[in-house]
């Protein structure tokens, strides 16, 4: 038995349960949206990284894999990533989302058609109507979003959700129906971290829309937040009207003027007169590309990080929340443990 195998996923299993509590009891005390689908994300994360460790610790079964694999490759990043579209619900965020759906579903489509290196093998055999049901289906909600993003801004994260939900049914039935082959799980045989092998193609490529666009959204949604607070040196002003090259010129704008306004921004953390959320969100969005990255390379045979990116990415996340005075003004398990109070005034949610 890997020592590793067993204590990474239980300290993140452990971390994320108690840190779902915190967002759940922050919810019950604010009542935003965001905190409450964080909270539901947290709580797969555990559950998630709850079945690794026991697999690792106990020995795998095939209810304990598929469980794995539902909660893994389906639910974490894609509930984490639409509270992301909760919290920035008022801006105009839910472009980037529903691209990054549409994304997702062209991605589960291309990969129908992937082949093995250098052969003709398809890699996800029997995949092809999965993966056009699912990219047809991303397309629709994808679109959905980001028209209610540009007529009625407050719907698109309801539409989102809505999507979520109805694609989370439909990947559950596919995952606990789909044949598996004995002994009804997949380890790598090097490092024994669970891959998704076990499961037939047409089950793996729907992962896209969910994973892909999560991660995200989770990634990008912390990245725009820190944009939002931190002081700015704007080198791109002007406005442009014009549909979809309006919001291309507006990505282009964030991730140039976010860069320019950097060396404006650190002079105020050093002296401490920066808006938590800024490095709060720095840390998310690190918390939320390390297991993503990881997770990804754990696709192409590349496993021995997995469970490293899985343990540090629930811990950063977790000090980005403890470090916003926003989100956090006070740290409770049903009773407060710790309280500040806060230096600003304002706040987006």
């Amino acid at each position: 038995m890997n020592v590793l195998n067993v204590v990474l996923p239980l300290g993140s299993s452990v971390l994320s349960f108690v840190f779902a509590a915190m967002v759940f009891d922050q919810w019950l005390q604010r009542r935003h949206s965001f905190q409450l689908v964080w909270a539901i994300g947290l709580l797969w994360y555990g559950i998630s990284a709850g079945c690794e460790f026991a697999g690792s610790a106990f020995g795998w079964s095939e209810p304990l894999y598929r469980t794995w694999y539902l909660i893994g490759a389906f639910f974490v990043a894609a509930y984490l990533g639409a509270g992301s579209i909760y919290l920035l619900r008022k801006t105009r965020f839910g472009y980037f989302a529903g691209a990054t759906v549409l994304i997702g579903g062209a991605l589960s489509l291309l990969f129908t058609h992937a082949t093995a290196r250098g052969t003709s093998t398809p890699l996800y055999p029997g995949s092809g109507t999965a993966g056009t049901v699912a990219f047809l289906v991303a397309l629709v909600g994808g679109v959905a979003i980001i028209a209610a993003t540009a007529f009625r801004r407050p719907l698109a994260a309801h539409i989102a959700m809505a999507v979520l939900v109805i694609g989370s049914i439909a990947a559950a039935y596919l995952t606990f129906s789909a044949p598996l082959a004995a002994p009804g799980w997949a380890l790598d045989p090097n490092t024994h971290v669970p891959v998704g092998s076990a499961f037939p193609g047409y089950v793996r490529v729907l992962t896209g829309p969910f994973n892909i666009a999560g991660a995200l959204c989770l990634v990008f949604g912390a990245i725009f937040s820190a944009y939002i607070y931190m002081p700015k040196r704007k080198l791109l002003r002007a406005k442009v009207r014009v549909p979809v090259v309006a919001q291309l010129y507006g990505a282009t704008a964030v991730a140039v003027n976010l860069v320019a306004s950097l060396p404006v921004a650190a002079p105020e953390l050093v002296r401490g007169k920066l808006n938590s959320r800024v490095p709060a969100t720095i840390l998310i969005a690190a918390g939320a590309f390390i297991p993503g990255v990881t997770s990804g390379l754990n696709r192409f045979g590349v496993t021995w990080s997995f469970f490293l990116g899985e343990f540090l990415g629930v811990l950063l996340i977790f000090a980005g929340f403890l470090v916003s005075e926003e989100v956090f003004r006070n740290v409770r398990l049903g009773v407060t443990i710790w309280s500040r109070r806060s230096s600003l005034k304002g706040e987006l949610s």
